[in-house]
């Protein structure tokens, strides 16, 4: 592009899901608007995260089918598992998404794409390869990397992160995996149910933001499967082995060992900021992310940020949600801020494990005098023909019915979070659920019914007894 300056409305810097968000809107807004992506388009999310791990997770279900058939009257032997072919499973499925956040796309829809990595020059003013780029407003989402913990002999083995696991073309024999939380739990999951041996090294405990109550059927299931938990353990050292690869680990006191051929280290994220030089521009940051305000303001208030940088909810949903905020703050000039009391996630192990708004802990830790209702999926005539009765759904709400938070543990669960998030950033009481007509047979009464046993006290007490007594005297 030779040595020049770019004056421009907006500048993006980060082309994963919240920056691609940021740069469509505001360039089919009107907005003149530069995109500034060292790496590849899509990021994370679509390279590295949730659409790679998805599509490996279908295959290791696909593979596990033949478990379960013969509950249904149909059997077959174990399938063959082809990891090469599972490779390209995962790869073509990147490919097929690929398209809607190239370069191509978003230079066609208006946007300047600079394919370089970006430093600030000074509070107005970003350096990308040649280009010298000058904007009224910035926008950094630059996302998040694995975490490297700090392992002794770490920097000597071979290990494995979420940016290099998917290119895997042989299916580890052994693999081990440090961290327990919903990384570590779905690839732990896909990995065996395509023929791998699996041990999860947790530190605490596995899923630890989740309901422990709602975990233990993860855990179970997982169990089933044949993974190993190393829950309370801490990883000591790390060294190369015959095999592979060695972990010394302290379990309750006690040194052992944990050999493998594969290392995967899914023990947390860190910000991607190091290259941006944000003390030039006046940005401050700490150790888990950039500051912001509530309307996702830096200290230099013509600079924004988004998604994992600012070290609040990591997932791409919340990267689009971030996304609006700053384009209304940044384009409109308008009072938006963020609200965090509706923000949904999802472990996609199977089965699946979904929340939303306050968990128990939560309603105890605010002192909120609260009210748990619980329906099983065992009582669901769906899962049970489904032979899927494992899970629940739990819901927690005030004294007066309204709605605080709810967590479902089972089949589908990710798809079935959605209306309880609806309920909270609507403020909706739990009598709204009840009276909803679910359709049957389907898993979705879950919350029909969860929401009616809200009642059930009070409907069918020795009061309302008396007084249906009385009236049905009347004729």
């Amino acid at each position: 592009m030779g040595n020049n300056t770019i004056k421009t409305d907006i500048c993006v810097i980060g082309g994963g899901s919240a920056g691609l968000s940021i740069a469509a809107g505001a360039v089919q807004m009107g907005a003149d608007t530069v995109l500034v992506e060292a790496g590849k388009m899509g990021g994370d999310c679509l390279n590295y995260g949730c659409v790679p791990s998805k599509a490996l997770l279908t295959a290791g279900k696909v593979a596990r089918t033949w478990k379960k058939s013969s509950q249904f009257g149909v059997t077959y032997t174990k399938p063959e598992v082809d990891f090469h072919k599972v490779h390209d499973h995962v790869k073509a499925v990147i490919a097929d998404i690929e398209p809607h956040d190239s370069v191509e796309r978003f230079e066609s829809l208006g946007v300047t794409v600079i394919q370089a990595p970006g430093a600030f020059v000074d509070g107005k003013t970003l350096k990308a390869g040649d280009v010298t780029i000058q904007a009224r407003r910035f926008v950094i989402a630059t996302g998040s990397r694995a975490m490297i913990p700090p392992i002794e002999g770490i920097g000597d083995v071979p290990f494995l992160t979420n940016e290099s696991v998917f290119d895997l073309t042989d299916l580890p024999k052994k693999i081990i995996i440090v961290g327990g939380g919903p990384i570590g739990c779905e690839l732990g999951q896909a990995f065996r149910n395509l023929g791998s041996e699996v041990s999860i090294v947790e530190m605490a405990t596995i899923m630890p933001k989740d309901d422990p109550e709602l975990v233990s059927v993860i855990r179970n299931r997982l169990e089933d499967d044949g993974i190993s938990f190393l829950e309370q353990t801490k990883v000591l050292a790390a060294r190369k082995s015959s095999e592979g690869v060695s972990l010394r680990v302290e379990v309750n006191g006690k040194e052992r060992e944990i050999a493998g051929t594969h290392l995967l280290l899914a023990a947390g994220r860190v910000p991607n900021l190091e290259k941006l030089n944000l003390e030039a521009a006046g940005i401050r940051y700490e150790r888990q992310g950039i500051n912001v305000d509530k309307g996702l303001r830096t200290s230099n208030r013509k600079v924004y940020a988004a998604g994992d940088v600012t070290g609040g909810y990591q997932f791409t949903h919340m990267a689009a949600y971030d996304a609006g905020i700053i384009i209304r703050n940044a384009l409109f000039r308008l009072p938006a801020k963020v609200s965090y009391n509706a923000v949904p996630w999802v472990t996609y192990t199977d089965p699946e494990l979904a929340h939303v708004g306050l968990s128990e802990a939560d309603a105890k830790k605010q002192k909120i005098e609260h009210k748990i209702l619980n329906w099983s999926f065992a009582d669901n005539d769906r899962a049970r023909a489904e032979r899927r009765t494992e899970g629940k759904i739990k819901v927690i709400t005030t004294l007066k019915g309204k709605i605080l938070g709810a967590s479902i543990v089972g089949l589908q669960a990710g798809e079935l979070i959605l209306p309880w998030g609806l309920a909270l950033s609507k403020g909706l009481k739990i009598g709204d659920m009840a009276n909803v007509i679910a359709p049957y047979p389907t898993l979705s009464e879950v919350s029909k019914r969860v929401a009616g046993s809200y009642y059930t006290e009070s409907l069918f007490s020795d009061r309302v007894k008396k007084v249906v007594r009385f009236l049905v005297k009347f004729g």
